[in-house]
């Protein structure tokens, strides 16, 4: 967005404004639990606004609000008052509502010191480059957003304004996983990786849908409490139908990242950041079960190619989804039950699946096995992790969640741990994996020039088609 632009509408609407409402009780009973909330003070709380407030919207919300550190000061949904909503709603019944991120900020701007963003993967971007423009710290959901470029304009405006706080919302970059994966790498434990193996074969929404499909669903009549105009923000115009909301928008490729953008920033962000991955040079899809234009596979086996980085080897990771597209299981891995580190979906609790979202790692010396989120590692076959045990680090406990780490963070208090500049990559690499899923097919990738050199198809989705009317300016930094 043009910052000139941003600067006069601030300049208007804060000589218009009056000062920030009168601060809420220390403490507060949760609107459903009833537990007690302890807050700090109201001049050392968070005046946060909230877009997306049913689904995965709402538990963003009370992650956030749980902590202590936050006011709820405005609530923006484009289907504000559908039963998924309701439960927001009640709770913060007094706070204002919106259904247009735009003009919330407009109105309320001045009150405004950070937002959370729980929408669909592709209603990230304009939401986070308004909100950085004025300043406003950003938590957003995973993916950073749908395509390669939004990504890339995201991580510049995030340099434009270094002042604004960022975070992308794989929460397991706050748990233990983390601070394991960094202690192992910084002593020496996990070194000279050479492959990964990354899985996800719990189903999935689109799973049984006919593959033969030739168009995209017919429209159907509006809810009326959808602002289907303003739900589809910058994507070119689609007739409305049920299976596009309310998580649906996942299954297509022309809303969402499907399996790999929904977990792979769980499962494969500390071997990104902590083995300085980057981006691929070669991404392949091996096995596509039902591909079509539509939307994603029933199954996908892709492989991503790393070059050496520094004393670091080249590695591959190979990613594999489908209920029964399962990896190679190496000798020693031992039993996978439910992972009790994984937290369920808004839709209910979590399905048992014959291997645990997880990742396998292979170095020159030692094999690792671990989970999803903030799951901790371990070294295989038993016998092997014994005799590493008195050589392996002490690791520190996380001083704060990912939700309350970003709200300290807007303090000043601490450092985001998934900030844009490391969480861009990270989500660069599922798009990149998205496109060989779509177009089925191997790319070559220039890391330098940041091109796709063997597809200009491939390349012109890098970007993407031209947003809507009215919705530019959001790819101007």
């Amino acid at each position: 967005m043009n910052s000139k632009d941003v600067s006069r509408r601030l300049f208007l609407r804060k000589a218009m404004m009056l000062s920030a409402a009168a601060a809420v009780a220390p403490t507060i009973l949760h609107a459903n639990s009833f537990a007690p909330i302890k807050r700090a003070k109201a001049s050392e709380r968070v005046n946060l606004a909230c877009c997306g407030i049913g689904n995965r919207g709402g538990e963003i919300i009370q992650a956030l609000y749980s902590t202590g550190l936050a006011n709820i000061v405005a609530l923006c949904d484009v289907d504000m008052g559908a039963p998924h909503t309701l439960k927001t709603l009640q709770q913060f019944p007094d706070v204002p509502r919106f259904k247009d991120f735009r003009e919330m900020f407009d109105k309320m701007g001045g009150q405004i010191e950070a937002v959370s963003v729980g929408v669909p993967d592709f209603s990230h971007f304009p939401i986070c480059m308004e909100a950085m423009a004025r300043g406003i710290h950003v938590y957003v959901e995973k993916p950073m957003a749908r395509t390669f470029n939004e990504c890339e304009l995201l991580m510049k405006a995030a340099d434009k304004y270094p002042k604004v706080v960022t975070q992308m919302g794989n929460q397991g970059h706050s748990e233990a996983n983390y601070f394991q994966f960094k202690a192992w790498v910084e002593a020496g434990i996990i070194k000279d990786v050479t492959a990964i193996t990354a899985h996800m074969n719990s189903p999935r929404r689109w799973h049984g849908w006919d593959t033969n499909i030739s168009a995209l669903p017919s429209a159907e009549p509006i809810p009326e409490t959808l602002d289907w105009d303003k739900w589809l923000t910058t994507r070119p115009f689609h007739n409305y139908n049920h299976d596009y909301v309310n998580g649906q928008w996942r299954c297509w490729y022309d809303f969402g990242l499907g399996a790999l953008g929904d977990w792979g920033a769980h499962i494969l962000d500390t071997a990104h950041q902590f083995l300085n991955l980057g981006l691929p040079e070669e991404v392949n899809a091996i096995k596509l079960e039902g591909h079509n234009d539509f939307f994603f596979p029933q199954a996908s086996t892709l492989s991503f190619k790393f070059p050496k980085r520094k004393k670091m080897p080249a590695l591959e990771i190979t990613w594999y989804d489908g209920v029964n597209n399962l990896p190679p299981i190496p000798e020693g891995y031992g039993v996978s039950g439910l992972d009790p580190n994984i937290p369920p979906p808004s839709t209910g609790k979590i399905e048992p699946a014959k291997l645990n979202p997880g990742k396998i790692i292979y170095s020159k010396e030692l094999t690792f096995k671990g989970g999803s989120h903030g799951s901790t590692l371990s070294i295989i076959p038993e016998e092997k992790a014994k005799e590493m045990a008195s050589k392996l680090p002490e690791v520190p406990i996380s001083p704060s969640n990912h939700f309350k780490n970003f709200l300290l963070a807007c303090k000043g208090e601490e450092q985001t741990r998934s900030p844009f500049h490391i969480a861009g990559p990270l989500s660069q690499v599922l798009c990149l994996g998205v496109l060989a899923q779509q177009l089925n097919t191997k790319l070559l990738f220039d890391r330098d020039k940041k091109v796709i050199t063997n597809n200009k198809t491939a390349n012109e989705l890098l970007v993407g088609p031209p947003p809507r009317k009215g919705w530019e300016d959001y790819y101007k930094v």
